[in-house]
């Protein structure tokens, strides 16, 4: 058997010993050890795994399969469960959808997904078996696992280590580096080389597979609700001196309005007609204009073809200086990536969910999209009417649920309307609606 000695990138030496590797091999336990790593396993899917702090693990087939073993009814479940997947901007099919994941299947190997955690290998590994396909919670790392047969089938080898983002990273490109390059030629992306089920790598670079919104929206954090909290001398608590209770008084009924003034009720009347012609705020938050749409796309392509690779790219120069630890420059850009992930991220969920709505033609009443000029104590201002999401003051886009969109909305030219705001009553006369 012929073999060769791997060796360790400049950044990891001095962890752990070279090792001697046979480049026949293709299992996860001689990946690990490629790079250096003390293996320990193998662990079973669905089972306890004997790893209680941080490290690196790698979850694999007990041999190679010339295809995936996708199963539709799980596929189909999934787009049940989540209605925002979408597969090249469109909603899939089941069997489209399992067709483009079985597409990123390498034949020649056996490891399907590497991770890492700095808490517990054991819970980590745990928390992705438990989690439903599509949901984030416990953990969706690896959520394409949940896809295949046999999943009881598929071991576990890990290694502990303090350093896991180092050696995740050295051991993805260890990975990529067996890959024959007929599976390369196979592969919808030739460039972002992984295993079947991880999705990016450390640095922020992904595979370009073509879905998007594929697991469930966050739950959004409800704030408790407000408490008030009475401190009491020792011994002062109601009845700890032996006297009866306080009797308790019943909560005052609320007083009636009083009626509203002739001017007030001129405004309240223009606000609900206003809001009556909108609909409910819910279609007005996700509504767009297609100038907004188109706005919101040359952002999201800015950050995605020319911010992100820059800041991947940055963190990759980084990484070469040396201890991650004291290392300012790749600290930043990891944070820089993390604000630009987010917004991606908070981009692609508006344009998924907004509802683009034509502007009204020229000369018709305002409404949505409409571009109105109005006369205001002497000064003529323009305002174009969009929604919450769109909105800029400062260039002269106003939402449509503000004071001044909504009794802008529903008038012609010459009508004045009254608007209600912190420094008083204003009143707009419509010059021109475009």
């Amino acid at each position: 058997m012929r073999t060769v000695v791997r060796t360790i990138p400049r950044r990891l030496r001095g962890y752990h010993r070279l090792v001697t590797i046979d480049p026949a091999s293709r299992g996860a336990a001689d990946l690990l050890r490629s790079v250096g790593l003390l293996v320990d396993g193998p662990g079973q899917w669905g089972r306890p795994v004997a790893a209680s702090g941080p490290g690196i693990f790698a979850i694999e087939l007990a041999a190679p399969l010339a295809t995936a073993p996708i199963e539709l009814t799980r596929v189909g479940k999934w787009l049940e469960r989540v209605a925002t997947v979408r597969l090249d901007g469109d909603r899939p099919t089941s069997k489209a959808l399992a067709a483009r994941v079985a597409a990123f299947w390498l034949p020649s190997q056996t490891v399907l997904y590497v991770g890492s955690t700095n808490t517990s290998i054991g819970r980590r590994v745990t928390a992705m078996a438990r989690t439903e396909l599509g949901e984030r919670r416990p953990s969706a790392a690896g959520h394409w696992l949940m896809t295949l047969r046999g999943l009881d089938a598929l071991r576990i080898w890990w290694s502990p280590t303090d350093a896991t983002e180092e050696y995740e990273d050295a051991v993805l490109e260890a990975f990529a580096d067996r890959v024959p390059a007929a599976d390369r030629a196979a592969l919808p992306d030739r460039e972002v080389i992984l295993p079947f089920a991880n999705l990016r790598r450390p640095d922020g670079a992904r595979k370009a597979t073509g879905l998007s919104g594929s697991l469930l929206a966050e739950p959004a954090d409800v704030p408790a609700p407000p408490t008030r909290i009475v401190q009491l001398p020792d011994a002062d608590a109601e009845g700890a001196r032996g006297e009866p209770p306080e009797p308790r008084q019943r909560a005052a009924r609320p007083k009636p309005a009083r009626p509203v003034p002739s001017d007030a009720g001129l405004v309240a009347r223009a606000e609900a007609e206003a809001a009556a012609r909108l609909g409910p705020p819910e279609q007005g938050a996700a509504a767009l204009t297609a100038e907004g749409a188109e706005r919101l796309r040359a952002e999201l392509d800015g950050l995605t073809r020319v911010r992100r690779p820059e800041v991947i790219a940055r963190i990759r120069t980084a990484k070469e200086h040396g201890d991650l630890k004291e290392n300012a420059e790749y600290h930043a850009a990891r944070e820089e990536q993390s604000f630009l992930e987010g917004r991606i991220q908070a981009l692609e969920a508006r344009l998924r969910t907004a509802v683009v709505v034509e502007a009204p033609a020229s000369g018709a009443r305002v409404g949505f999209g409409s571009r109105v000029t109005v006369e205001a104590d002497g000064e003529t201002v323009t305002y174009t009417i969009v929604g919450a999401s769109d909105s800029d003051p400062a260039a002269g886009r106003i939402s449509s649920s503000s004071p001044v969109g909504r009794a802008l909305v529903g008038h012609d030219v010459g009508e004045s309307v009254v608007v209600r705001t912190p420094a008083g009553e204003r009143h707009y006369r419509i010059v021109a609606v475009g």
